[in-house]
């Protein structure tokens, strides 16, 4: 196959560019055609190939440039166009018909590139959900997944509401924790910012000015000028250090084990556990909600719930539960050996299953969450509040016992001797 470059219009009259593999122009034309698009010009691209650079005199510095200037598809044009996708095949728009207009009217340049990809694996006779699968870093596996089931269910367009609804959750929870931890993030920062800028200029002139005195200092003001003195002396083993560390715990992080140990740690936080756990309770409930009533089987999709809860430890119990379906227990008796769930949720599934509802009680379960995840959220900050002005007095206690009484037992002791 070769690479062609073409111009065309869309339905609008827009003049639309692109660059296509296929094996000779007639193939271009066609493709163009049955994504609405009219072709006006077709030539064949030597050397390049769909989503390369054009030419230039430094195609590689261009190259390097695009990939430090382009950013990723955000998750905010992933909800976008997943309610586009929904409206247009809810009007009946074709497949292809709907990513060509949806190309034409977009004016980010990684969004065309994925919209001209699904295209292309289109034409190649790929199905949505492989074509979407090609993209991970943009959608899910439980996106593919319910894409996939949508297909072979012929329920696409109730899929892509669903999935809409399920995205909007997700931007909507993620945005609301940013924003309660906006300030104390800030408080963090200003705090260690002041303790850096104390030991590294304020502590160094207050050691030269004991140093005069012929006193013994207190524990407290020599503990405060030793770190001082380590800070200064040594500050880039230190910061070596700490670069070091960092750099270790995200490679522990991407290792199962380590992800699995940190996602158990973060449940137990006294603040931040609680909300996660619901957050990731909502997401399953809702997820398994939206596979069942699209005719997964309920092993299937606890197979596919448990890759996208976001969170090793709970997919571990899910697994669980599964494992426990799968020889022939009740949805009821797993969840409740899971240990994750609260009582009141699993008389819920225990009646779902008794009266064949488990569907909707399964999103009354994820709405229960979600509402508990919205009031934790709000009193996020009052929450942290008090350990804020916890670690704010003990850093004022610490600066007074060590520098300022020192300061003020000699101020004194050198009246007296006035």
């Amino acid at each position: 196959m070769a690479a062609y470059q073409w111009r065309g219009r869309n339905p609008r009259g827009e003049l639309v560019t692109g660059l296509t593999e296929a094996d000779d122009e007639d193939s271009v034309a066609n493709q163009l055609m049955a994504g609405g698009l009219t072709p006006v010009a077709i030539k064949a691209a030597t050397g390049a190939r769909p989503g390369d650079a054009a030419d230039t005199s430094s195609p590689g510095l261009t190259a390097t440039l695009q990939a430090l200037l382009e950013t990723k598809v955000s998750a905010e044009e992933a909800l976008v166009l997943t309610r586009q996708l929904y409206t247009l095949q809810k009007a009946g728009v074709p497949l292809l018909r709907s990513l060509a207009g949806l190309q034409a009217s977009t004016g980010r340049t990684p969004l065309i590139k994925l919209l001209e990809d699904l295209r292309a694996s289109l034409d190649q006779g790929r199905e949505l959900s492989s074509a979407l699968a090609r993209h991970p870093t943009v959608f899910s596996a439980f996106f593919v997944a319910m894409v996939q089931v949508g297909e072979m269910t012929g329920r696409l367009t109730e899929v892509f509401q669903r999935l809409a609804e399920h995205l909007e959750f997700e931007l909507d929870v993620r945005a609301r924790i940013k924003q309660a931890l906006r300030y104390p993030t800030m408080v963090l920062v200003a705090i260690v910012s002041a303790i850096m800028v104390i030991n590294i200029f304020v502590l160094p002139t207050f050691a030269t000015l004991f140093a005069g005195f012929k006193t013994e200092l207190p524990l407290m003001t020599r503990v405060l000028l030793g770190v001082s003195s380590l800070t200064v002396q040594w500050w880039p083993l230190l910061l070596s250090a700490g670069v070091g560390g960092v750099v270790a715990i995200r490679s522990g992080l991407r290792t199962p084990e380590g992800r699995y140990r940190w996602d158990r740690l973060q449940l137990r936080l006294p603040v931040i556990g609680p909300i996660v756990l619901k957050a990731t309770l909502a997401r399953f409930a809702r997820s398994f909600a939206m596979a069942s009533t699209s005719g997964v089987p309920i092993s299937q999709a606890m197979t596919v719930v448990a890759r996208t809860v976001d969170n090793a430890w709970i997919s571990a119990r899910i697994e669980q539960m599964r494992d426990g379906v799968e020889r022939g227990e009740s949805i009821s008796r797993c969840a409740a050996a899971a240990g994750v769930f609260t009582p009141v949720v699993l008389q819920m599934i225990a009646v779902g299953e008794e009266t064949g509802e488990l569907d909707t009680l399964l999103i009354e379960i994820a709405g229960m969450y979600e509402r508990e995840t919205d009031h934790a959220i709000k009193g996020l900050s009052a929450a942290i509040e008090p350990l804020l002005l916890l670690v704010i007095g003990g850093m004022v206690l610490v600066l007074a016992l060590g520098v300022f009484m020192p300061l003020w037992s000699m101020g004194q002791a050198a009246m007296g001797k006035a």
